[in-house]
């Protein structure tokens, strides 16, 4: 199965996606088609690689849509980075809606004074009637009118010819029909006076509501647009982390590059204040290096030769050398965006429901809107005279037309989703789709894998024993990492680094030997020394049980065959755990402990940091299992983990959190991935989840009530209770409104507090 994305040009609604859709899955082959609005943007999954771009465009194009294929950013990144690249077509783009609003609004706000005026002058007598006879000012607004229609609102009659030649309808149909129809109408009445004599039609026309309509629709237009401009600043942050070129040595001299051009195993010159270009390990110098744009911790990181470093990261001081390892696609800062670009295309599954709705929208308004003529020239006509109810059949048309706006359905689902997920990469929070977004708000549970997840995964010294009366804990610290400085145990390491951390002097050994399975031995000034595991018999010691059951690891220091002391090391609790679990309690959330250690150890571990549930002594491939069994108990579960057993977990799991000092299998199997491990940005992820879910609701909730409020009035549904009927105008300033609010809504979560 191939999966590839296409850049789609010409969409401008929600009914738009719902046709490339509905059109490209009918392509032999093609197994899933995935358009998003807000990205614009069509991912395909289909078998093999014979699909071919032209062919593709053979089937869209005849509807008024292009596809082109998606550029790689590493293709691009010596002109301009892909989203920089879009961001470039987007302003030119909004610059020539600017240009068409900067014309028609003007027009529209002097022609809709006129129209409050005359209403005005209607209902206020106080009010003088416009100082212009209707006959001159009729064929000044017919001239006016005529070029707001074929010249500003040329959009909307290529969707008016479309329809009609595809039988496909997308909002430009509903505003294209709606307007020409009022322009046709009064054209007719005003050039033609024989049409209105057999109309028997009024003296009023509706040149004023075609002009005021297309102004007030270019202008919701040009505001959304703009508005979903912002909704991808995440990307375009991104991408402004990397360099632009590397200083490398290339033949015994430095010379600049671009950062394209460098390739694994260069080696790269850096100096204080400078951008890392590429992913790499230091090999001279050191530096204290700010790492936010991957931890978001402001705290500037140590790093020496030895030391993994990461492109886009700001050298603070001292200069260095490093050779490139991960380049162009393959780095850190690549993998981060291009997850945050297709997280951001996917669709979150309450999404599917706006997308029925978006496929038969346009048909159902075009059917409401000849039911809507059909009953005023019939019931109407019998009340009020063919004349009048013809007047109202025209208002009707185009007030429906008008006010029928998919796009605010369209927009708000993928402009929260846009939003959210931009929002927490800036956190850290790599989320992976939109079904993972969705599917974390609704968690009652959370489980924690322990090693490397609670805990650091790193053993450390937790406590000495003296067994005899004449050793020290310095001395008996100076004995064992003494011993322990050559072995590349991790148990000696954190011996070693104890020592070390307490200013204790390590002896000169010799004879050094490896006991398998057992420990290590050597001699300090002729005197034998071992460190080893406690035999069977010493394990019945009071001290040793008792460290043993807090899940410990004990070794014994032995001295001219004389047992001198107990060493204990544990992996440690990490800082922000404790208060991890506190967090994701307040939200009224569970968290369990699963993991492979014994029960009293791993309770141990729990309690230290208030974990309300131990599952233990489980196998790797059992975690999965276990996940399943809560998930039949009707939970919604987040599995977090770190390694390579934890897998199977992380996929099994209603979502997946892996952390990115882990593996990269678990990172693979995860839908969130947290950036440095932090366990706060659980809570976090779960706290913008629920966020972005809230504002998704309110969009649809809003879109939807619109719709079903607006179309009875714009139809004329309170004319015969209380005779109100809508002016199309109004349709047209409510329909600009409900896409910039779904919009605006969204981009309130670049506010939101985690």
């Amino acid at each position: 199965m191939t999966t590839r994305s296409y850049n789609v040009k010409g969409m401008h609604c929600a009914s738009c996606s719902a046709i490339v859709t509905k059109k490209l899955s009918k392509v032999e082959g093609v197994h899933q088609v995935n358009v998003n609005l807000a990205t614009e943007k069509a991912t395909l999954e289909f078998d093999g690689n014979a699909l071919t771009l032209e062919a593709l465009n053979e089937v869209v194009n005849k509807y008024g849509y292009f596809l082109e294929v998606e550029p790689s950013p590493a293709a691009l990144r010596a002109a301009a980075p892909d989203s920089t690249r879009k961001r470039e077509e987007k302003e030119r783009e909004l610059h020539t809606q600017l240009r068409k609003v900067q014309f028609a609004l003007p027009v529209a706000l002097v022609v809709f004074l006129l129209m409050m005026w005359d209403i005005g002058s209607m209902v206020f007598h106080a009010l003088p009637h416009l100082p212009i006879s209707m006959e001159p000012l009729n064929i000044l607004l017919l001239l006016v009118s005529t070029w707001m229609v074929f010249r500003t609102g040329a959009p909307f009659l290529h969707g008016i010819v479309m329809f009609f030649r595809s039988g496909a309808a997308s909002m430009d149909t509903l505003i294209g029909i709606g307007t020409v129809t009022a322009w046709l109408y009064s054209a007719l009445i005003t050039l033609i006076p024989a049409v209105k004599a057999f109309l028997h039609a009024p003296d009023s026309t509706y040149f004023d509501v075609t002009i005021v309509v297309i102004g007030f629709v270019l202008l919701g237009k040009y505001l959304e647009a703009r508005s979903k401009m912002k909704t991808g600043e995440a990307i375009e942050k991104l991408m402004g982390l990397q360099a632009k070129t590397a200083l490398v040595e290339r033949g015994g001299k430095e010379v600049t590059i671009p950062v394209e051009e460098v390739k694994s195993g260069d080696l790269v010159m850096v100096k204080p204040g400078e951008k890392l270009p590429v992913d790499g390990t230091i090999t001279a110098g050191y530096s204290s290096i700010d790492e936010s744009m991957v931890t978001g911790e402001a705290i500037p990181v140590d790093k020496k030769a030895g030391d993994k470093v990461i492109g886009g990261t700001i050298n603070r001081q001292g200069a260095f050398t490093f050779t490139a390892s991960n380049v162009g696609p393959e780095s850190v800062l690549a993998r981060i965006i291009k997850m945050v670009e297709e997280a951001q295309g996917s669709k979150a599954p309450i999404q599917h429901i706006a997308d029925k709705v978006a496929g038969i929208f346009v048909p159902v308004v075009l059917l409401l809107a000849a039911l809507t003529v059909i009953i005023w020239l019939t019931v109407g006509s019998s009340y009020l005279g063919f004349s009048s109810a013809l007047s109202y059949a025209v208002m009707g048309l185009v007030g429906i037309l008008v006010i029928a706006c998919p796009c605010a359905l369209g927009l708000a689902t993928p402009t929260a989703i846009i939003v959210g997920i931009g929002k927490g990469a800036e956190y850290g929070i790599l989320i992976r789709n939109a079904e993972s977004l969705e599917k974390l708000s609704s968690v009652d549970t959370v489980v924690f894998d322990k090693t490397g997840t609670i805990t650091t995964g790193k053993p450390r010294v937790s406590d000495i024993i003296i067994l005899d009366n004449e050793s020290s804990t310095t001395s008996l610290l100076q004995l064992a990492a003494s011993v322990e400085k050559q072995s590349e145990h991790p148990l000696a390491q954190a011996i070693v680094d104890a020592a070390i951390k307490q200013g204790v002097t390590l002896d000169a050994i010799t004879d050094f030997k490896t006991l398998e399975g057992i420990g290590v031995s050597a001699c300090i000034n002729q005197r034998p020394v071992s460190v080893r595991k406690p035999v069977e018999s010493e394990k019945k010691g009071a001290e040793l049980q008792h460290l043993q059951q807090e899940g410990k690891t004990v070794v014994i220091i032995e001295e001219n065959g004389i047992s001198r002391g107990l060493i204990a090391l544990s992996d440690t609790v990490k800082e922000e755990a404790k208060e991890a679990v506190a967090a994701l309690h307040r939200k009224g959330i569970k968290v369990i402990m699963l993991t492979g250690d014994n029960l009293m150890a791993a309770t141990s571990m729990a309690k230290q940091v208030g974990i309300d549930e131990v599952i233990a002594d489980v196998l790797p491939h059992q975690k999965a299992i276990k996940i399943r069994e809560l998930q039949a108990t009707g939970k919604t579960v987040v599995m977090a983990g770190d390694g390579i057993n934890d897998a199977p977990a992380l996929a099994q799991a209603d979502v997946g959190i892996a952390m990115a000092t882990g593996t990269d299998v678990a990172i693979e199997s995860a839908g969130i991935t947290l950036l440095k491990g932090d366990l706060n940005k659980v809570a976090q992820a779960i706290t913008l989840s629920r966020a972005t879910m809230r504002v998704i609701r309110q969009n649809l909730f809003w879109a939807f009530i619109y719709n079903i409020i607006g179309i009875p009035l714009a139809a004329g549904a309170l004319f015969p209770i209380w005779g109100i009927f809508l002016n199309p105008v109004f349709s047209g300033l409510a329909m600009a409104g409900s896409s910039v609010s779904v919009v605006s809504n969204s981009l309130r979560l670049k506010r939101k507090k985690l």
